[in-house]
């Protein structure tokens, strides 16, 4: 595995890579709150057989982290610079696993930009109202109650060490297989000086992507992309629900759900790889 940086409209964004350039590609988007360090062994594993490339987004990870003054912190404009990401490092033919935050970002790319989609694989990442657990819901309540209180303290506490560690053990059937080093990892980005008031931006900005499911269902009823669906159905930020709502646009979609919580490679990581190579060796 390398590690490389590339400015993007004058971002520096981090990534890993690993695989023959000549190979298949394989585009992984990280979710909240984590960065590309999630996909640290589906990288290892799938590295022989693909060409990986994981991002970190503006305000995550490794990548730089301009303020909120300077940069927009929106979907819209996150998926705007994964796109010029893409573009810059002519990317084409691209198989996109999206997890969390990678769906809104990637679904937004895949409806823009069809023809740089060769495959969907999909981890409990949302694009219908049956697929919105407790968690969203509790969110979406405060929201629309413009309770700012609330929602300051509900940011809080999911950013806090004991949030985010919640967030990758509820659900898992296996925790003892989830490694301390993420959700520890995870926190310790998020202590850097002015990162809690970007993810802030970000949480606000998130009730602007349920607009736009019926947009990404349409893109899925047209085009038709191949799908993988791999999902922890425990999740209760997007439980089983949201995976097997796909089916409704995309029938022949091949759906695996898993006892295990939002952050599923962490406890299943092989046997989700092993679900991956059997899938795009099908697309050949």
């Amino acid at each position: 595995m390398e590690y490389r940086k590339i400015k993007v409209e004058d971002t520096e964004i981090f990534y890993r890579e690993a695989g023959e350039k000549a190979k298949p590609i394989i585009l992984l988007l990280h979710g909240f709150p984590s960065s590309s360090h999630m996909y640290r062994n589906l990288i290892t594993k799938l590295a022989p057989d693909y060409h990986i490339i994981a991002p970190d987004y503006p305000g995550f990870g490794m990548s730089s982290s301009p303020s909120p003054e300077t940069f927009n912190y929106t979907f819209d404009h996150l998926s705007e610079i994964v796109e010029k990401f893409i573009d810059n490092l002519k990317l084409t033919s691209i198989t996109f696993y999206l997890q969390d935050y990678g769906g809104p970002i990637g679904f937004r790319i895949a409806s823009r930009r069809p023809e740089l989609v060769k495959a969907l694989i999909i981890q409990n990442a949302n694009m219908y109202m049956e697929g919105i657990g407790p968690d969203v819901q509790k969110i979406g309540a405060l929201s629309a109650a413009k309770d700012t209180e609330g929602l300051e303290a509900a940011a809080n506490y999911m950013m806090s060490l004991e949030g985010i560690k919640e967030q990758y053990l509820y659900g898992a059937s296996q925790p003892e297989r989830i490694s301390p080093d993420s959700y520890n990892m995870d926190h310790f980005f998020f202590e850097r000086p002015g990162i809690k008031d970007i993810q802030k931006v970000l949480f606000r900005d998130y009730e602007n992507n349920f607009p736009k499911y019926p947009e990404w269902q349409n893109y899925l009823r047209k085009h038709q992309p191949p799908t993988l669906l791999v999902w922890g159905k425990n999740d209760k930020i997007f439980p089983g629900a949201g995976a097997t709502a796909y089916k409704k646009d995309l029938p022949k979609a091949e759906v695996h759900l898993f006892n295990g919580g939002h952050f599923l490679l962490e406890e299943s990581g092989e046997e989700v790889a092993a679900l991956i190579q059997s899938f795009l060796k099908k697309l050949k």
